[in-house]
């Protein structure tokens, strides 16, 4: 079992403060009053090691077992062998053991029956107590591991989704290195140098939780400059910045999948330039993209850029965030609001 904060040190400590409690219920009438303390007879001690015996054998060995694979049969099971288990350590010790050392017995006339049902009641204050504290540490235990898994889970989820993400933007600008090397374009050896920029942002930033959100506009303004130096003419992108912050911290491409959706499936001309608008506040992250939407192409939310970004969003900001998307006749409008809080 899982046993995060809970160590056994800190376990020990817990049955300590119960087992005081216990004691303190049990022995105290009034501690206001002088003489409240109440000194046991022989048979309440007794008593008392045969129901610690029992409750650490309900502890330690049967709730393990009946947990291993839980059902109700096998709780009740292990409830009435705890019962078994009590009332004969009662007997071997109030009716064997204390006649040879003392010479006297807890029951002198009660026939097996009796004997039986009376330790039924006796027995299980000890089997409920063991029981609830088990429960108690396990279920804290449990609730911890679930929170752990769910954490790795989220870890896992994100590493997957940027391994989608660095693959096609790689792919998408190999395209364009590849067009501007087969025309002969005397720009492509700068298209390679900002791709290595770019590559380098991609190895490192990529990898960090979260990344200053200077480094995320840098990388989309080079991504743009690529994009200028395939197409030479009659492209054109209006970028406006407006951070309060640059020092502002965000989870890498969590805004550059946008520019690549309007680069990619928008119509883009001096005429129809790109309008991509950021502004950072204290407290809030508005950033647009606005596109005419291409002749033959569909601009949608979808692939593997926004699509993925979606499910990122939900990870990083849950209920902390508002994508819209709209299609305004022949443009495409995507908005995103992040509470920053």
């Amino acid at each position: 079992m899982y046993k995060g904060t809970i160590t056994k040190k800190l376990e020990g400590a817990i049955h300590l403060i119960y087992w005081l409690l216990i004691s303190y219920f049990t022995f105290v009438k009034n501690p206001i009053v002088a003489k409240s303390f109440s000194v046991p007879d022989l048979f309440v001690c007794t008593y008392f090691i045969v129901f610690i015996l029992t409750f650490y054998f309900h502890y330690l060995i049967v709730m393990k077992q009946v947990f291993k694979s839980f059902s109700w049969k096998k709780l009740l099971a292990g409830a009435f062998v705890s019962y078994l288990v009590f009332t004969f350590l009662r007997w071997i010790i109030e009716q064997v053991i204390t006649k040879i050392l003392f010479d006297r017995v807890n029951y002198t006339t009660t026939d097996f029956a009796n004997y039986m049902l009376d330790n039924l009641h006796y027995s299980s204050m000890s089997i409920i107590l063991s029981s609830f504290l088990w429960f108690v540490i396990y279920s804290i235990r449990l609730l911890e591991y679930n929170k752990l898994i769910l954490e790795e889970n989220k870890n896992t989820e994100i590493k997957f989704l940027k391994a989608q993400i660095n693959p096609h933007f790689v792919f998408n600008t190999l395209n364009n290195i590849y067009s501007m090397v087969y025309f002969q374009s005397d720009k492509s050896l700068t298209a390679i140098d900002k791709l290595s920029q770019i590559m380098r942002f991609t190895t490192y930033e990529s990898q960090k939780e979260k990344i200053k959100l200077a480094d995320e506009v840098d990388y989309i303004k080079a991504y743009i400059e690529l994009e200028e130096l395939r197409h030479q003419e009659n492209f054109s992108v209006d970028f406006k910045v407006e951070i309060k912050n640059e020092f502002e911290e965000i989870p890498p491409y969590i805004l550059s999948p946008f520019v690549e959706n309007a680069l990619k499936h928008g119509e883009v001309s001096n005429a129809e330039p790109i309008h991509i608008e950021l502004k950072v506040s204290e407290n809030k992250l508005n950033f647009k993209v606005k596109n005419k939407i291409g002749t033959q192409k569909k601009d949608k939310l979808g692939g593997i850029g926004l699509d993925n970004l979606q499910k990122r969003l939900e990870i990083y900001y849950p209920k902390k965030h508002q994508l819209k998307i709209s299609n305004d006749e022949n443009h495409f409008t995507a908005e995103l609001e992040i509470d920053l809080k």
